[in-house]
């Protein structure tokens, strides 16, 4: 795709549909509202059990958001004059309640997600949160990694972890960690990548150190372990699986009050902040700073604990799965099974 090559789209609905064919699967399970949504809802009905949609992004409000941002940014006096761009886009569900129709499900990560759909009119939404797993790291480690990640520097470590895209506002990261950083010296870690980072990079101080993706695990918990807070800019979240991984290290969040990083906001383990205003992100992260971290952390992986392991995700789309190929007619399953 032209803004980031790492996402990629699918020409070839023949070949998907021919795939399909071949494989015949019980779960026909559609992560694309774009080529890959085109392909299965063209699939023959005896080539698949059920069909379900993935809802991994918001990609109407956001994309119309960014696109307003842009606006803002560069003609702020035009930005005045448009309408809002929730409500530009308002016609445009009706693809997405078309497109969740030919679904036998559409699946959700966060609660604001299931209610954005519903309130849309989107039919057969069912909330399956992402996994994740507590993870412990010794003393030993956190203290060696914090060492490693501050490089001496005096003050607290705050951890950024993400795609470094135009819809997340690491902006807002950056201009808060600047405000804050005249009266509170400290180190800015970022974990990610994506087509904004060399902007960001000349945007930010010498305090923020950028360390690319992140491959190990272990390492990358370890890194969450050893910060103070992890600081997160965007508000357009459909489930915010790195707030999500850093409670479960045990590190309390700084995030807006929107989307599916404000679901995760436990008060015991974050802050929070009016999204986009960089003062007052800088203003949560002084609270949080301001509290208790052995507390905080023991809140973090409590609340984590509370979200579903990887295996229990798993086991919840299963039990899903299980109850919509019950739900389903005889014929269509007896026709697409001639092996059994």
């Amino acid at each position: 795709m032209p803004y980031d090559p790492t996402y990629h789209a699918f020409p070839g609905v023949a070949k998907i549909r021919a795939v399909i064919a071949r494989e015949r699967p019980d779960v026909l399970e559609v992560h694309s509202p774009y080529m890959g949504a085109i392909a299965a809802l063209g699939a023959s009905d005896h080539d698949f059990g059920v069909r379900t949609f993935r809802w991994h992004s918001d990609f109407l409000d956001t994309y119309a958001q960014v696109f307003a941002w842009a606006v803002e940014g560069r003609f702020p006096r035009l930005a005045k004059l448009l309408p809002s761009p929730l409500r530009v886009v308002r016609p445009a569900w009706g693809l997405v309640r078309r497109l969740a129709q030919g679904m036998d499900a559409t699946l959700v990560a966060s609660r604001s997600q299931r209610t954005k759909l519903e309130g849309h009119g989107v039919a057969r939404v069912h909330h399956v949160p992402f996994g994740v797993d507590v993870t412990q790291v010794d003393e030993i480690t956190r203290v060696a990694r914090r060492a490693e990640l501050t490089m001496g520097r005096p003050g607290p470590l705050l951890v950024g972890v993400g795609r470094f895209a135009v819809e997340k506002r690491w902006d807002v990261v950056l201009e808060a960690s600047r405000r804050l950083l005249p009266t509170l010296p400290h180190t800015l870690v970022l974990f990610g990548d994506g087509p904004e980072r060399a902007r960001l990079e000349r945007a930010a101080g010498s305090h923020v150190r950028f360390l690319g993706f992140e491959k190990d695990r272990e390492r990358l918990f370890s890194g969450l372990a050893a910060g103070d807070a992890l600081v997160h800019g965007c508000p357009c979240e459909t489930f915010g699986l790195s707030i999500a991984e850093a409670l479960a290290a045990g590190l309390p969040v700084v995030v807006p009050r929107a989307g599916g990083a404000f679901d995760l906001a436990d008060p015991t383990a974050s802050e929070t902040y009016e999204p986009l205003d960089a003062s007052a992100c800088a203003a949560a992260v002084r609270r949080l700073l301001g509290r208790d971290r052995e507390e905080l952390g023991r809140a973090a992986r409590a609340f984590a604990g509370a979200l579903p392991s990887h295996e229990g995700e798993i086991d919840a789309l299963r039990a899903l799965y299980t109850d919509l190929l019950g739900a389903r007619p005889a014929p269509r399953l007896a026709s697409r099974n001639p092996r059994m």
